[in-house]
């Protein structure tokens, strides 16, 4: 069965996404190793969300399209917290947080919707469906408020703000992979239990490295930004001695 060139570019970036995401999350943060698989994570989970939302505005799949603009949204404003200087800001800021804001409000109308339909569904997802990404959309939103409103993050905070936004990203990634495609793997896979490790790990580890960041010392000193290679050339020759 022959497969379109977006829905192929759809599964190379879901695939990538998560190997990558498995690699970038055991690597030392601020390593010029993690800082490259971060940007093979970006590049592939921008990919998987963009062309997911395309082929689902084509199918007219709203929940689809949400996930998808919800995904890129989480992705591209991690990116630039990473990007950022420690108490920068840019307009990108501003215009991702506006978008966010737009994806929460469409979430929760649909949750709204959904509760209220006599069948207690909308295209065939429950109202808590609906709620928890809407939730997860509006946190992140008032945490662009805070870091605009404060000019800038820096230190652990912005750390704990780039890990969980990659960590529930590759999350949704996951779960589109393992939870919403079982018939695709091996029937030991279906039964084992894999299909639903693989899915909860980004999970998993946004909650270790959480908990690591932000009531440990282990990342109190400064996460380097690297903004061209000669800064990882750089940073890789510092922290070999």
């Amino acid at each position: 069965m022959p497969i379109s060139p977006v829905l192929g570019l759809h599964i190379a970036g879901g695939t990538v996404g998560f190997l990558s995401g498995c690699v970038a999350v055991f690597l030392r943060k601020g390593s010029r190793r993690h800082a490259v698989a971060g940007d093979v994570f970006v590049i592939s989970m921008l990919t998987l969300a963009s062309t997911g939302m395309f082929m689902a505005i084509m199918k007219s799949q709203p929940p689809n399209i949400l996930a998808g603009a919800l995904t890129f949204y989480l992705v591209a404003t991690s990116w630039l917290t990473a990007r950022h200087r420690p108490g920068e800001t840019s307009m990108l800021d501003w215009l991702a947080s506006f978008f966010g804001l737009a994806v929460a409000v469409a979430e929760c109308t649909l949750a709204v919707e959904a509760a209220r339909s006599p069948t207690g569904h909308k295209y065939g997802y429950p109202p808590f469906v609906f709620a928890i990404f809407g939730s997860i959309a509006l946190l992140a939103v008032v945490g662009d408020v805070r870091m605009l409103v404060r000019q800038g993050i820096s230190g652990t905070q912005r750390l704990a703000r780039h890990l969980w936004r990659m960590n529930f990203a590759w999350f949704i990634a996951s779960a589109s992979i393992f939870l919403a495609r079982p018939h695709l793997f091996p029937v030991f896979f279906r039964k084992s239990g894999i299909l639903i490790f693989l899915t909860v790990l980004p999970l998993i580890m946004l909650i270790f490295w959480f908990a690591r960041v932000k009531f440990t010392r282990a990342f109190k000193r400064p996460v380097p930004t690297y903004r061209t290679g000669e800064d990882r050339v750089a940073a890789g020759k510092l922290s070999t001695g």
